[in-house]
């Protein structure tokens, strides 16, 4: 009560409150972070080890084994998960929520270097990754060329494009996927071999000895120290043809005549095939708390700088854009809010015809999404799937808290009151009644702020904007409203007896008002004795002009009434035939985390039969795109990339963001053209 007193009497301060509203809601939005989903801090450390040539049972033995059994000690470990393939161990830690992190990760890296004495020799560290579910790939870097291998373009993803990453904050990503590293392969003659009396040893040690690195010395002559460095490093592929081999004798055999030398790739285990050809493309992740939306368009933006660096015949572009997630989003929000204003508009001007009424309505909505999200991020929420649902949902119920008081209003003013009391008598006398609909609706999402772990962290979100977004109806309906109704909506007719006045001209004292509607200050206790007589009349204006929305409401009423002496009755069979429904549709309804959004975009993991070698899978996948093509026209295909077989060993880190079981798996992505709509279930 006091806060409808307070807003009519004052009512400067509760327009500049809700300008100051606006205006830090309007910056919020321009400021606060857009993602997917919101931040899930998941207690997950992964180990990533690489060892050549291991087949997965060796690598189980050497690695995973030992691994978990020095994992175990660490404090806080939930459980411990290994993935083995060929040389390659994966290995997720597990922690329970509330462990620190920060603790956890030095202990994980103290006892991953303590275990590099029990492994094979030569065995390098281990990567050891922090990974949580918002660093998840939003896009991908597609490099593409008619006449580069897939060497040189990673050669290039690699120097010029993914080195550049640093000037884009809140950009990572991973090695490129789809190539190999650039290697010197010496590929030896064994039949020129045994001609010459030579050993594979033999080859190896020239090898080694003559591509040295040897620190530089010092020449001191006269005044003057200069550096004398030692030219034991080779530059240049070729001179590896001139690296002597020692045989014994006096013999001067060279590299070159006994073997080969190419500048080329490792062996090839995966590549990547875009829109059927062999290519390259880097996976784009962002760090944790950066936005999804800002990283994408400054990336976009930088397109232009790193194409510049590229050759001519390289073509570089973004693809698979998982932003248009959240901007759909955005995009269904504001179309659901202006339908839902719209709608509302229309009906407060069809049943009581009411214009200014009407903007009143559709004023709130705005102002409560505004504020809705000028809260969420003062709780350091971000803009995403979750709470744009929150938002979506709290619109329909929003604009029952003004649409409510303005129609009370109406009622008070149809009784011949003065406009200043009709305001003050319709807001108090609902203010309990909408607070209590409000404790109610909120008392649904209540659960949300005890959930921990993965619920916890999707639903809070949810609950907190409509939250924010129910309170912030409340009070602009208490407040904001009654302001707006005392100042803009119009009081034309009054009743005296069963005439009506028209005020257009003349002002009348509210005392005369009240005379002539036959008010009393004594009624005035109890409002809802009035409105029992105002539901008698059928002329609910007392205008003279009965219209087919007073016969409705008269007819309405009586049926209502007729209903009331069994109520009891009606009110179980509502309940029972409620919760028959409810059970039935229960076992109907499909059941998953998020709604399904088609956004033109689909994965499909492809796997053949264990052993398949790499060839043998690709030609299944390019079976897979003519099939695709057939079905849906080629010509509606925006851009297909499929990831076949496994990443290399240098490149261990990439199995965080992909993994990939062996040369049998491929992983397909497709993308069609924007405005092409198929059902994405078939």
């Amino acid at each position: 009560m006091n806060l409808i007193r307070t807003a009519l009497r004052k009512p400067i301060t509760i327009l500049v409150l809700v300008a100051g509203l606006f205006f830090f809601g309007i910056r919020a939005i321009q400021t606060i972070k857009i993602d997917i989903f919101p931040d899930i801090d998941l207690p997950v450390i992964y180990i990533s080890h690489p060892y050549g040539g291991f087949t997965p049972d060796q690598m189980e033995a050497y690695f995973g084994k030992n691994y978990v059994n020095l994992l175990l000690y660490v404090s806080g470990v939930k459980s411990i998960e290994t993935k083995n393939i060929q040389s390659l161990t994966l290995i997720k830690l597990t922690f329970y929520e509330g462990t620190n992190m920060a603790q956890a990760a030095a202990e994980v890296t103290a006892f991953s270097n303590r275990a590099q004495t029990i492994f094979p020799p030569g065995t390098n560290p281990p990567f050891i990754i922090r990974f949580d579910a918002s660093t998840l790939p939003v896009g991908q870097l597609v490099l593409s060329s008619k006449t580069r291998s897939n060497n040189e373009l990673q050669d290039l993803a690699n120097v010029y494009i993914r080195s550049g990453f640093s000037s884009i904050p809140g950009l990572v990503s991973p090695a490129p996927f789809g190539g190999n590293a650039r290697t010197v392969v010496i590929k030896a003659d064994p039949i020129l071999m045994r001609a010459h009396s030579i050993t594979p040893d033999q080859l190896v040690a020239a090898l080694r000895v003559n591509n040295l690195s040897i620190p530089s010395g010092n020449v001191r002559i006269g005044e003057k120290n200069y550096f004398t460095p030692i030219n034991a490093t080779i530059k240049n592929v070729k001179d590896f043809e001139n690296i002597p081999l020692y045989t014994g004798t006096a013999e001067n055999i060279y590299i070159k005549d006994v073997a080969t030398v190419e500048d080329g790739a490792d062996v090839t285990v995966g590549y990547v095939l875009v829109n059927g050809k062999r290519s390259v493309y880097l996976p784009i992740t962002k760090s944790a708390s950066a936005s999804t939306w800002e990283v994408v368009q400054n990336l976009k933006k930088a397109l232009p700088r790193f194409q510049s660096l590229l050759p001519e015949d390289v073509h570089l572009s973004y693809e698979f854009d998982q932003s248009t997630y959240v901007i759909n989003s955005v995009k269904n929000l504001l179309s659901e809010g202006i339908i839902g204003a719209v709608l509302t508009g229309l009906m407060v001007l069809l049943f009581l015809g009411d214009p200014r009424g009407a903007f009143i309505v559709i004023l709130t909505i705005p102002t409560c999404i505004i504020s809705g999200v000028l809260f969420l991020s003062l709780f350091h929420q971000t803009i995403n799937i979750m709470t744009l649902s929150g938002l979506s949902l709290a619109i329909g119920i929003l604009v029952d808290e003004s649409t409510v008081t303005i129609e009370n209003i109406h009622q008070h003013l149809s009784m011949g009151k003065p406009k200043a009391l009709a305001v003050w008598d319709a807001c108090q006398e609902i203010a309990f009644s909408k607070l209590l609909i409000l404790f109610c609706i909120l008392a649904v999402f209540a659960p949300a702020f005890t959930m921990h772990g993965i619920p916890g962290s999707l639903f809070l979100p949810l609950a907190l904007a409509i939250t924010f977004a129910m309170i912030t109806s409340y009070v602009m309906s208490q407040t904001l409203v009654p302001v707006l109704a005392n100042w803009f909506m119009k009081n034309e007719y009054l009743h005296h007896s069963s005439k009506t006045v028209l005020l257009k001209k003349k002002p009348i004292s509210d005392a005369a008002i009240m005379k002539r509607a036959d008010i009393t200050p004594e009624s005035e206790s109890n409002t809802l004795q009035q409105k029992e007589i105002l539901a008698t009349r059928t002329d609910f204006n007392n205008d003279g002009v009965i219209t087919r929305f007073d016969i409705f409401r008269a007819r309405f009423t009586k049926f209502l009434n007729r209903l009331l002496p069994y109520k009891k009755g009606i009110t179980i069979i509502y309940i029972a035939v409620s919760v028959v429904l409810a059970i039935a549709l229960l076992t109907l309804i499909g059941r998953d985390i998020l709604p399904k959004a088609d956004i033109g975009q689909f994965q499909l993991r492809i796997r053949d039969e264990d052993g398949t070698r790499i060839e043998k899978t690709e030609k299944d996948v390019l079976t897979i795109l003519n099939v695709l093509n057939s079905i849906v026209g080629k010509e509606n295909v925006s851009i297909s990339s499929a990831m076949i077989g496994i990443h290399g060993s240098q490149f261990s880190t990439n199995p965080i963001y992909l993994f990939m079981a062996g040369p049998q798996e491929a992983v397909l992505q497709v993308a069609f053209k924007e405005g092409y709509k198929v059902d994405m279930d078939t």
